[in-house]
């Protein structure tokens, strides 16, 4: 048995999302043979790779079926999250993707599903920061549990430097934790966009393979000037079934289609999708309609990401500061994890098979 024999049959197992062999994509390292043993190490796109057991079995049985059946194969999986960035990184040196979760309209549970979904990518292992963006509603503090706390600031040379708060294993920042609850933040839109800046500027996010940020809903001047500033790996559209949210989610979805901007989007996903009570786990009551993000997925020809069921205790959960995914509830946890798989995997496919995103420049 030797190593040119563990590589030609590994060549024949091939990465589900990105359509090519793990030896070709240089996935397999640090072969090691002793006697009827094999080790190896196999280099996913991303810790939050929900298809990691899949590559695994499928390494057992090419070795066992193309070098022999009783060959004992030790298999280790690591991460190295793939990214897209090709700017030269004085912004967010540290970051490797960019993920701007979007609505067309408020209310359909944006920042429940950002909160989470950052939460869920972390939950496999990788290193996730979640910006709060929505300037004039900032919810992060509520529903992170840390109102009233102030994040830190270390001194880089002249320049202050935010340190984010830390809870449930990911890094945070909001223009919460830097004004009192009671304050109405009344800026012009400038203000905000400069108030954007900073937070990607002036705050060590560190080593991150996905900075999630949860944007105002509709599409104005907050959202130009995070592309304008940094090149953002791709967005999620957040929308519920019911017909008026749909028609502002299509815009959401054409405005990072539009020729000046050209944000690839990552998917949709549907929140609210039905009701199930407490007491009828069972049951499921389609109050906004039912499948109307599927439809509207399958009509923009966009990735559908998942559904999210309306549970009391995902709003308990908020209003408590203990979001789904750190909660018991199995299954919001099962609907919030499905959804970071799926949008781990858009983001590598992403990676793979477009081209870099370019900080846009917009000529009025």
């Amino acid at each position: 048995m030797k190593e040119e024999d563990i590589l030609k049959a590994l060549g024949n197992v091939i990465e589900p999302d990105l359509g090519r062999d793990i030896v070709t994509l240089n996935m397999v390292k640090d072969i090691v043979i002793e006697g009827n043993r094999v080790s190896f190490t196999v280099v996913l796109t991303t810790p939050a790779c929900p298809l990691k057991d899949v590559i695994k079995n499928g390494c057992v049985n090419a070795i066992h079926i193309f070098v022999g059946k009783d060959v004992e194969v030790d298999i280790k999986l690591t991460a190295n999250t793939m990214s897209s960035r090709r700017d030269n990184k004085k912004l967010l040196p540290g970051v490797k993707n960019i993920i701007a979760v979007v609505s067309g309209k408020g209310g359909v549970g944006k920042s429940t599903v950002a909160a989470n979904l950052a939460l869920a990518l972390a939950e496999d292992g990788a290193k996730v920061g979640l910006m709060d963006a929505d300037i004039y509603g900032p919810s992060v503090p509520i529903m992170f549990g840390v109102r009233g706390e102030r994040p830190r600031i270390k001194k880089v040379g002249e320049k202050g430097i935010i340190i984010p708060l830390e809870k449930y294993g990911i890094k945070l920042i909001s223009i919460g934790m830097l004004v009192e609850e009671r304050q109405a933040i009344v800026w012009r839109g400038p203000m905000a966009s400069s108030a954007i800046r900073q937070f990607i500027a002036d705050v060590d996010w560190g080593e991150l393979d996905y900075l999630v940020i949860d944007m105002p809903p509709g599409t104005g001047d907050i959202h130009l000037t995070l592309v304008q500033t940094v090149p953002v790996t791709g967005a999620v559209i957040v929308t519920t079934p019911q017909p008026v949210a749909l028609a502002d989610a299509q815009k959401a979805i054409a405005m990072f289609a539009q020729a000046q901007i050209k944000v690839p989007v990552l998917g949709l996903v549907e929140n609210m999708s039905w009701f199930t009570p407490a007491e009828l786990p069972e049951n499921k009551y389609y109050i906004f309609g039912k499948d109307g993000g599927k439809r509207l997925a399958e009509e923009f020809e966009v990735l559908f990401l998942g559904q999210v069921p309306l549970v009391q205790s995902i709003r308990e959960g908020g209003d408590l500061g203990i979001p789904a995914m750190v909660s018991d509830d199995e299954i919001t946890r099962n609907a919030f994890m499905e959804l970071a798989g799926s949008t781990a995997r858009s983001v590598s496919m992403r990676n793979a098979n477009i081209e870099a995103t370019k900080i846009v420049e917009i000529v009025v």
